[in-house]
């Protein structure tokens, strides 16, 4: 089931020395789970805890060979989970990790080798394998604005998009969504920059030029993202998750001229 998949992860990483009370990192991790599941789709699923009860941050992970059901936003059971401790400081050196595995999940090829791994030891270097190959979230994200000049073969103008990304604990799935929507708006044609609001603080920044030049901002968040700036612009609001499934949906709806323009309630 769920919870004994979970307990078992849980047991894991106490046992690597990390947690040092393992019920109040366990009760942080399905507290978690009860605000949205983690089971983020594709059969992986990536529940956290950040809280006092975590020493130094950690990962474990586990394959489940016949999948087990998580309540995941597609439905689909999960044959592999993340399991991730951060402890409740703000030293966030430990997300700069967390983000780019996230990216690395959502390479298919990657996930299918991880679960074919014939021992753990096989499993660490798939992932050392890919570490290597990709680069940071934030490197690449870094590299991208939508100022930049379209090429003078273009027939008309790209349309330019932003978007901010964020979860309540700012961990995995806020850089999934940033990543998703950043190669989604590639394949369109489309330029995209993405704002992720983790716990690490906001990365990646829009800036005034940026949002005044943009078409439309897409808001994937589920927690409250600063908003003001977006006065008099097109703004679409959805869960952090439909920037991770529904990111072509959303690209298109940016560019379609249809979305409403957001005013913001405290006036300025």
């Amino acid at each position: 089931t769920k919870s004994e998949a979970l307990d078992q992860a849980v047991a894991l990483m106490t046992k690597s020395g990390k947690i040092n009370d393992e019920e109040a990192y366990r009760s942080q991790v399905y507290a978690r789970e009860e605000e949205s599941t983690t089971g983020i789709g594709e059969g992986i699923a990536i529940p956290h805890g950040k809280c006092d009860a975590v020493s130094r941050p950690g990962l474990a992970a586990m394959v489940i060979k016949n999948g087990v059901d998580f309540d995941s936003l597609d439905g689909e059971p999960v044959t592999l989970l993340f399991l991730i401790a951060a402890p409740n400081t703000k030293d966030n050196v430990h997300l700069d990790v967390l983000s780019k595995l996230s990216v690395m999940l959502m390479d298919e090829e990657f996930t299918e080798n991880l679960r074919n791994a014939s021992s753990v030891e096989e499993f660490l270097r798939i992932i050392d394998q890919a570490d290597e190959e990709k680069a940071s979230i934030d490197e690449r994200l870094e590299q991208t604005s939508i100022l930049d000049e379209p090429s003078e073969n273009k027939a008309e103008p790209v349309k330019k998009i932003l978007a901010v990304t964020s979860c309540p604990t700012g961990i995995a799935h806020t850089y999934m969504a940033a990543e998703n929507l950043e190669n989604t708006g590639k394949k369109l044609g489309i330029s995209l920059k993405a704002e992720t609001d983790g716990s690490g603080g906001a990365q990646n920044i829009l800036t005034k030029e940026e949002i005044a030049a943009a078409e439309a901002i897409i808001v994937a968040a589920d927690k409250n993202v600063e908003m003001a700036r977006f006065e008099g612009k097109p703004v679409i609001m959805v869960p952090v998750a439909d920037g991770i499934h529904k990111a072509e949906e959303l690209i298109n709806r940016a560019v379609s001229g249809t979305v409403p323009v957001y005013h913001h309630a405290g006036g300025e």
